[in-house]
């Protein structure tokens, strides 16, 4: 059964089938009436955007997921329950008292001064300075992907992100109607050279992308970081084309091991680079709080676009965030989320190790919140979807992260929403479903499958002739297992091209 197949069951809003009892009332209500015949009613009213919009596959599996049974490893849940309730119950006594009818009355479009503010001292923690009239509050950061889009993409307009992208933004790419064109990807992020030969040829046919879509930092989905390199390359591409670039980076504070690397932005100086940033990961995705600073003409247009799509962000919530940035506790709130979310990553990695087959491979991310795991060649993960389900354990399989089939035999997991022994059993039953997968083909084909090629792939283990020291070796710089029992992780391979990055991969 695919996973196409399960989400058909849900009821068209998203949430999960109704009992038996509850759907024969709401049928009685109205006689002879189906979904089919309702949608046919209203199908000469509705816009030709709507043919290319798409539902997200974690908004599909956030109805599935909620239910207390389900191991969720699919949707990017940072663990709220890690937020003491004292400090939010003295937060938002401390906001009644002080600014109650302001927090209830409507604030400046543009975001109010004392957000801006926590903002700037945000990105100024990871080294990015920004001026607060460069910033636009937004509605979490996903708002920010739909106003740039809404401000820049005519339909046919070429948009050009990385292969895999976070499979959020691919609903918001169509629902504008861009085309995209998505650029490989090895353990350095996306591939410049790739991305300059891409360039070229829509230069020959006269075609100019609208933007550059990218998250340089513990990438959504595959967890890598582009290089210093690549990025120094990639804002001069941005400076020589005079071509924006959207920086994507929700997860940059959430780093566990390694030296930070400048932003884009910071690089670019402001002029062609587009920062989208969240309180989403940081603090709570229930205050709907990010961000966008960008050069002042875009920021501009960003900003009427928000104005005619919903006035102003939460003023309630501005001034929440505001408060708690003012209390000076974020960051050693930050030093516990990593400490935790470090535990967890190692714990998922160790579960990965024990219950997948040794064919397959997976990523060793430094930060953020998810590893991209790739199954032998010959399974499916939106058909291994539907049978996890059925063991209530969950997963963004990897066909959503392309618009172009691929990614077939690759699937999305998130280690920070879960504990660990929940972590445990979840890819335990995950290898269970794969196992009886791979044992399946063997019986039908005689052979049992072999994973998946991918450029400059190392082998899971070392040849029998090599040495211990020559497989560290081999391992990218940083991404080095430290415990042996993570010593059959296969890492996306490292090119130490220079800056130009312009040599073709084998």
């Amino acid at each position: 059964m695919r996973f196409g197949t399960v989400m058909a069951d849900m009821m068209t809003d998203g949430r999960p089938p109704m009992p038996d009892g509850e759907q024969r009332k709401m049928t009685s209500r109205r006689p002879g009436r189906t979904q089919a015949r309702d949608l046919e009613r209203y199908a000469s009213l509705f816009s030709a955007r709507t043919q290319d919009m798409k539902s997200s596959p974690m908004r599909d599996l956030m109805a599935l997921t909620a239910r207390p049974d389900v191991i969720s490893l699919a949707g990017g849940l940072p663990d709220t329950s890690t937020f003491p309730a004292e400090d939010f119950a003295k937060l938002m006594s401390h906001l009644a008292v002080k600014a109650t009818a302001r927090a209830l009355q409507y604030g400046p479009t543009e975001g109010i001064d004392e957000v801006r503010e926590a903002i700037v001292r945000v990105m100024a923690a990871e080294g990015t300075d920004v001026d607060g009239e460069d910033v636009l509050v937004t509605t979490g950061g996903q708002q920010v992907i739909d106003l740039v889009c809404k401000t820049l993409v005519d339909p046919g307009d070429v948009v050009i992100a990385e292969a895999p992208t976070y499979p959020g933004a691919v609903p918001t790419f169509n629902a504008y109607q861009a085309e995209l064109i998505q650029i490989e990807m090895d353990s350095d992020g996306m591939r410049i050279d790739v991305l300059e030969e891409t360039l070229a040829r829509l230069d020959r046919e006269g075609r100019r992308p609208k933007f550059i879509y990218t998250i340089p930092n513990f990438q959504n989905p595959a967890g890598v970081t582009m290089s210093l390199p690549r990025r120094r390359r990639l804002v001069d591409i941005a400076h020589e084309r005079e071509l924006l670039v959207l920086e994507d980076n929700p997860y940059g504070l959430l780093r566990y091991e390694g030296e930070p690397l400048p932003s884009l932005y910071s690089m670019d100086g402001g002029e062609f680079v587009i920062y989208l940033g969240t309180f989403s990961k940081i603090l709570s995705p229930g205050v709907r709080v990010g961000w966008a600073a960008a050069p002042r003409p875009v920021l501009q247009k960003m900003n009427v676009g928000k104005a005619s799509a919903d006035l102003c962000s939460s003023t309630l919530t501005q001034l929440f965030v505001a408060e708690y940035f003012l209390s000076g506790q974020w960051e050693t709130y930050m030093d516990e989320l990593r400490t935790l979310y470090r535990g967890r990553r190692d714990v998922l990695l160790d579960a990965l190790a024990e219950h997948l087959p040794a064919e397959a491979s997976w990523t060793q991310p430094q930060g953020g919140l998810f590893i991209w795991a790739t199954l032998p060649d010959g399974l499916d993960t939106t058909d291994l979807l539907a049978k996890a389900l059925s063991r209530n354990v969950a997963f963004v399989p990897g066909r959503a992260a392309f618009l172009d089939g691929r990614g077939g035999t690759s699937m999305r997991l998130n280690f920070s929403g879960v504990g660990e022994e929940q972590l445990r059993e979840g890819v335990r039953r995950i290898g269970e479903v794969v196992h009886e997968q791979v044992d399946l083909l063997g019986s039908l084909t005689g052979r049992r499958p072999g994973a998946i090629p991918r450029p400059g792939a190392a082998p899971a283990t070392p040849p029998p002739t090599a040495t211990a020291d020559d497989a560290d070796a081999e391992a990218p710089h940083g991404d080095r297992p430290t415990d042996p029992a993570l010593a059959d992780v296969l890492h996306l391979p490292r090119r130490d091209d220079d800056a130009g990055t312009r040599r073709s991969s084998s």
